[in-house]
């Protein structure tokens, strides 16, 4: 028998799983298909098949077909799309913005406000509750279904890529596992960065004293490595607008390693960037802030673009995207404040 599979959790905003197994040397031959059946809980034939035919499945770091026959000492990589849903998802007519679609994908922009998909704290009025309904009338079938490989913060906005079906979902799982998309994020953040540019990078784990938050642990301490570049865009004295590339996608990456280096994102409540942390005692100034949490009652964090090589087309897909009204207006008011 074969060792248990050393899972990689997927991250937290990425949706898929990882292991990595290693094939026992008293294993006889047997389709790779059926061992990894044996070998992983709740993993379907037919989810496995489509990671082989993805290209999701190596053997001694080699792509295999879902035919090739495990021998003793193999080491085996695959990575899965996400587990079918535990909940039952009822179909929502709730307006979307879909900004690209095709046969096998399509890429919406998420308001604000909006949780990404049904738990047991909202089982409805969630964007994949409006997608399963947007889905089933536009083919008729009622048995279409929204497959996500990554998500986004119920109160951050902007770009995400939901896939048609599960090939397609099987190929996004694996590129997002490669790096091999390209994203990036617009926030307002408090105070001056001294840099023009940077990296910031860190563990990010749930905090040992609220589980509700993360934080940044030291290297091969706790958590996960995460990996978060910035440049700035604009400068307004005691805020500063950023746009953010990121190379991991951990649970409230960006808000938490702009935290941990002094900078939380503007209006940030979990984070501490709900008060004023930069900026004069005066009357006035302390009004301008209020008067800019009530137009952003949210973090000042937006996903503003994805580009990747479509998996199935082969054409390179960007799809970018304005910020969203209420960061816009504070923005401005920022520009006329300051004057820059």
């Amino acid at each position: 028998m074969s060792e248990d599979p050393d899972k990689i959790q997927e991250e937290e905003n990425e949706l898929y799983e990882h292991y990595n197994l290693r094939v026992d040397n008293g294993q006889g031959l047997l389709r790779i298909d059926k061992f990894l059946m044996n070998r992983i809980e709740n993993a379907s034939r037919t989810k496995i098949q489509q990671s082989a035919k993805a290209g999701n499945i190596l053997v001694n770091h080699k792509a295999v077909r879902q035919n090739y026959k495990v021998k003793p000492g193999d080491s085996i990589s695959i990575v899965l799309s996400y587990p079918p849903r535990e909940i039952e998802v009822i179909p929502e007519d709730i307006p979307l913005e879909i900004v690209y679609e095709d046969g096998d994908l399509l890429f919406v922009n998420k308001p604000p406000g909006m949780v990404v998909h049904p738990a047991y704290a909202n089982y409805t009025g969630t964007l994949v509750n409006a997608l399963a309904h947007y889905l089933q009338k536009a083919s008729g079938n009622e048995e279409a279904f929204p497959l996500l490989v990554h998500r986004i913060d119920k109160d951050t906005s902007g770009i995400m890529v939901v896939a048609k079906n599960e090939l397609m979902q099987t190929h996004l799982a694996r590129m997002f596992f490669d790096h091999a998309i390209e994203r990036t994020y617009q926030a307002l953040i408090w105070g001056n960065p001294e840099r023009d540019q940077g990296t910031i990078t860190g563990h990010i784990a749930r905090s040992m004293k609220d589980r509700k938050v993360f934080t940044v642990y030291p290297a091969g301490d706790r958590g996960k490595h995460a990996i978060t570049h910035y440049r700035v865009l604009k400068r307004f004295r005691y805020v500063t607008l950023v746009e953010c590339r990121l190379e991991t996608g951990r649970t409230h990456q960006i808000r938490v390693h702009f935290k941990h280096i002094g900078h939380p994102l503007f209006g940030d409540k979990t984070y501490g960037g709900d008060k004023i942390l930069k900026g004069t005692t005066f009357t006035k100034y302390r009004q301008f802030i209020s008067n800019c949490f009530k137009m952003l009652p949210r973090q000042a964090l937006h996903a503003k673009s994805l580009g990747f090589l479509h998996p199935i087309s082969k054409k390179e897909i960007f799809i970018d995207s304005d910020l969203p009204e209420d960061m816009k207006q504070v923005v401005e008011k920022w520009e006329k404040y300051t004057g820059f």
